[in-house]
């Protein structure tokens, strides 16, 4: 009987060795829980500057569900009345990191300054035309000659001269409008403009405001916007180590949302007060994923063709691209998520 209960007590102790190896073995390939890239412990100090939006989800989670602490960063984020202020304010020494859309950086490059894209954290469509009807706009045509508010030196610049070359028009038939995106509502409510580039969640509020009299046109033409982390080159390749840790935070937020996608709305819904109907309705228009694709570089180019077509640059020549990546850090944490040839 004795017998009995120490060989029922060693198989007992044999299981739990082995239940335990088992799990650490889930665990240890489980994409949400990646090991860690901080062996030192060591914290370091990063800031970040954004314009507060839901393309900045990955961040978010990443600091939410402490990401960032546990690849031993200490991550502050700066919210910027825009994107374009969010990143002139990383170049001037505000901050170490910023997002921005790769418009943004097609400026920066033929201006040759110092910023680098370490990886892009989303890909969206979701910039519409919003026009009046009762400036006599109903179909796309009617756009010209008409007052169309946009924010210049931006993303939607780009696609609403693309939208107009697609059906026959060019910029030079419209009065464009420099506003920005907290000033847009109010332009086309109150009649400033004719019409507005815009996303979400202007159009909704566009909508409350004069509800049935205006027409909503994408303007994106099934092309995305790449939304990506930059920071100055120089600081790139003097902290590799915490490029690569800041980066690892934001995958293993990847693999959060992947595994958590109703938690991951919630979170960016109370995070950014917004309804969970609004989430619903934008969630589909956004790829949330750490990555550095061939099609980053091939709508840098494409935007840079076009930049110069129109005379928003001196140069003759679209810049090379590739330099103004630095593909070092995503390589190490999530290889098989760069095609970009260097």
């Amino acid at each position: 009987m004795q017998e009995n209960r120490s060989g029922g007590s060693n198989r007992f102790v044999l299981a739990t060795i082995v239940l335990i190896i088992l799990l650490a073995l889930v665990l240890g390939c489980s994409p949400g829980l990646i090991a860690r890239s901080n062996p030192t412990g060591t914290v370091e100090s990063i800031r970040i500057a954004i314009f507060p939006y839901e393309t900045n989800t990955l961040i978010y989670i990443a600091q939410e569900q402490d990401y960032f602490a546990a690849e031993g960063l200490d991550v502050t984020i700066k919210n910027y009345a825009s994107v374009t202020g969010a990143l002139n304010g990383m170049l001037n020494g505000e901050s170490d990191l910023s997002v921005a859309s790769e418009f943004v950086l097609v400026g920066k490059a033929f201006r040759r300054e110092d910023i680098r894209a370490l990886a892009s954290i989303d890909k969206f469509v979701q910039i519409s035309i919003v026009a009046r009807k009762d400036r006599g706009i109903k179909n796309i045509s009617d756009l010209a000659g008409k007052k169309i508010g946009v924010f210049k030196t931006a993303v939607s610049e780009f696609y609403l001269g693309r939208f107009l070359e697609l059906h026959g028009m060019n910029v030079g038939q419209v009065t464009l409008y420099d506003t920005s995106s907290s000033d847009i509502v109010a332009a086309l409510t109150n009649g400033t403009v004719d019409a507005v580039v815009t996303g979400q969640p202007n159009i909704d509020r566009i909508g409350n405001n004069l509800g049935r009299e205006i027409v909503v046109w994408s303007a994106q033409s099934n092309q995305p916007a790449y939304y990506n982390v930059y920071s100055a080159g120089r600081w790139a390749s003097d902290h590799p180590e915490m490029v690569k840790r800041f980066l690892n935070s934001l995958v293993r937020a990847e693999n959060y949302l992947i595994a958590n996608p109703d938690a991951a709305k919630t979170l960016i819904q109370e995070r950014l007060n917004y309804s969970a109907a609004y989430i619903a309705s934008i969630w589909p228009e956004h790829q949330f994923s750490v990555t550095l694709e061939r099609g980053l570089v091939a709508a840098m180019e494409d935007q840079a063709r076009w930049m110069i077509n129109n005379n928003l640059t001196t140069e003759k020549k679209a810049p090379n691209f590739s330099d103004y990546i630095y593909v070092d850090g995503l390589k190490q944490v999530k290889p098989n998520a760069v095609n970009i040839f260097q």
